[in-house]
């Protein structure tokens, strides 16, 4: 197997990226042992099934994970159907609304197949939480319970910030880590992934295989990957995601629009790409605009395929740099009556730029819509339109009128 590179080599890929190691001395050693007893690690990571798309920052862990599938150990994807009725609240505010069984199989229908772009599924091993937890009836469920207090639950960060701002916290929810935890010993996880808001549970994933008589897994942890924003963490329900289902056009214009600080840390968690270069790169003055294009190529073809990684970046160069349109441009057909009564907001809705009227209203007032190059700024004062008048909102949408 390809773990059989030596253990200073498989450190050294392992630890790119990665934000804390629990613990070091215990990694290289179980390392080394799997070298010596030609026997792969057991590496776990679970996915909570709580929406149906998964997003670049989603794949920093899977990435990781597929280095370990590379290596030559076995990883074992978690489908936290169970723990997904609970939902993590990880960094968040307030409980996270439940799931039924229903939402979380069609959210799992679309989880696996976005997977598969990451990680070799002929050897992923796949367990459903759900197949124990199922399983166990309440005096199981007081025994879990019963091994951690409720002083050490409040430990954890998001818990302990709830508490003393008074914000409700369901009993339900403290049982997340520790179900979480015991999914390590159902498997017998030697390694566990998880972001840096996962820690506390994590620990409680060695905490519990200790009480179970098993070694304790070693815990790794992977910095969260911020947004296009640049501040928040990547979350669709932010608007600052780049999806794996996005378009090759959308997924290349959202990279080229990340801040330049972001560089350094996307090349770093989404690449294989040599980092002493693109930080000499990035320190030498070089512009960041090559190093966008670059990296929007990389994302592109990985999850693409590497024709579609050169249209899009062929295609963005034309728009904003030679100020050209795309030639696969949309057309919004119109008869010559709405033509010349419809008003900016309907036009928006027709071709697709704005997912409600007030979307629409806002993307005029924020002075985002053209038509012909020119603003629309008087979302009342219905637009001169004519047959191959050309729509523009924002950086990357387009539309071409078709009046018959």
């Amino acid at each position: 197997m390809s773990g059989s590179l030596p253990v200073e080599e498989q450190i050294k890929n392992i630890l790119r990226g990665v934000a804390e190691v629990y613990r070091f001395d215990e990694l290289k050693g179980i390392l080394a042992e799997s070298l010596a007893n030609k026997k792969p690690l057991r590496v776990k990571f679970g996915m909570d099934p709580t929406s149906p798309d998964i997003h670049l920052g989603h794949t920093v862990p899977l990435s990781k994970l597929r280095q370990f599938q590379d290596l030559g150990h076995q990883v074992v994807l978690i489908i936290g159907d169970y723990t997904a009725m609970i939902g993590d609240p990880s960094g968040k505010s307030k409980t996270r609304p439940q799931l039924t069984l229903q939402e979380i199989e069609s959210n799992l229908d679309t989880y696996l197949t976005q997977v598969s772009k990451v990680l070799d599924i002929s050897k992923l091993e796949i367990r459903r939480n759900g197949s124990w937890f199922a399983k166990m009836d309440f005096r199981a469920v007081l025994g879990l319970a019963g091994k951690a207090t409720v002083a050490q639950i409040l430990e954890r960060d998001d818990f302990s910030k709830r508490y003393k701002a008074g914000t409700p916290i369901g009993i339900h929810e403290m049982l997340y880590p520790l179900m979480q935890g015991w999914d390590s010993v159902e498997v017998h996880a030697d390694i566990e992934l998880g972001g840096t808001d996962q820690t506390f549970n994590l620990m409680a994933g060695r905490d519990l295989q200790k009480s179970e008589g098993q070694r304790p897994q070693v815990a790794l942890t992977m910095p969260i990957l911020p947004g296009l924003d640049g501040v928040e963490k990547m979350s669709k329900s932010l608007g600052n995601a780049i999806g794996l289902t996005d378009t090759p056009k959308d997924m290349f214009g959202k990279i080229m629009s990340i801040p330049d600080a972001l560089l350094e840390s996307y090349f770093e968690l989404l690449t294989m790409e040599n980092m002493d270069e693109i930080r000499t790169t990035l320190k030498s003055g070089g512009n960041p605009r090559d190093l966008k294009e670059r990296l929007g190529k990389i994302i592109v073809t990985r999850y693409h395929d590497e024709s579609a990684a050169e249209t899009a970046a062929s295609e963005f160069r034309q728009i904003f740099s030679d100020k050209g349109i795309p030639e696969d441009i949309d057309e919004i057909q119109l008869s010559s009556e709405e033509a010349s009564s419809i008003d900016p907001i309907d036009l928006l809705m027709k071709a697709g730029h704005a997912s409600s009227k007030s979307d629409a209203r806002r993307l005029i007032q924020q002075g985002a819509v053209r038509i012909n190059d020119e603003k629309i700024s008087d979302i009342d004062t219905k637009p001169v339109l004519s047959s191959g008048s050309i729509l523009k909102t924002g950086k990357r949408r387009f539309a071409k009128i078709v009046i018959s």
